[in-house]
């Protein structure tokens, strides 16, 4: 078969039924489609069983294995999806099916070429993440409402760094825009009297998932 008429395929490392444990559509059932690998090496990533192997799969079968799972709502997510050229049509598939589709990204990788039906859901490295460096500023101009803006955070270095980022740049004008706290690093009280005191116009959020099953792969 001639190259250009093969179906396209992602290297994938999980495809999973939970339900969504961030952003505004927490607690929805929703298909999890995980894609293998990312450029970035954050200290506190909880998904590094990610950075490698997992099965190529082809774009088709990725949608019948969805299509299986009987929900409406789909996130992909990974690892880095955008690393994988492939993930842009993956979306759009996915959109085209009649899905609700958000997509999980570091922020690293420009969002320009995303389907604009999808929602971006763009994590922003603080400081104490190790790859603050990598994070590409100009995706903040590209963000709509139906976008969100991520931010985990470490200590109170970027909890100061984040909230003046929030208030310098009106980012609450752009999209919705969530804070986590790093597990096991910054208590979530912590964090959550911290935005109450700043009266910060932001989403506290917890990982709703990892309050059910813990740290289990799959869930």
């Amino acid at each position: 078969m001639n190259a250009s008429l093969r179906p396209l395929s992602l290297k994938i490392s999980e495809i999973f039924l939970s339900l969504q444990g961030e952003t505004s559509r927490a607690g929805l059932p929703t298909v999890f489609v995980r894609l293998t690998g990312c450029p970035l090496r954050c200290v506190w990533c909880d998904t590094a069983y990610a950075f490698s192997g997992g099965q190529t799969i082809s774009l088709p079968e990725i949608i019948e294995q969805v299509a299986c799972h009987g929900v409406n709502h789909v996130c992909v997510t990974g690892g880095e999806p955008l690393a994988q050229p492939a993930c842009l049509p993956l979306l759009s598939a996915l959109s085209d099916a009649g899905y609700a589709v958000s997509l999980e990204t570091s922020g690293a990788l420009d969002v320009a070429e995303v389907d604009a039906r999808v929602s971006r859901i763009v994590d922003l490295k603080a400081p104490g993440s190790g790859e603050f460096g990598r994070n590409r500023w100009q995706n903040l101009a590209l963000l709509t409402a139906n976008d969100e803006l991520k931010f985990v955070l470490k200590d109170r270095a970027d909890y100061e760094w984040a909230r003046q980022l929030v208030l310098d740049r009106r980012l609450a004008a752009l999209c919705p825009l969530l804070f986590s706290p790093v597990d096991g690093e910054l208590p979530a009280a912590t964090l959550a009297d911290w935005i109450l005191a700043d009266r910060l116009p932001v989403r506290f959020q917890l990982q709703l998932h990892k309050l059910l099953w813990g740290n289990i792969r799959g869930k």
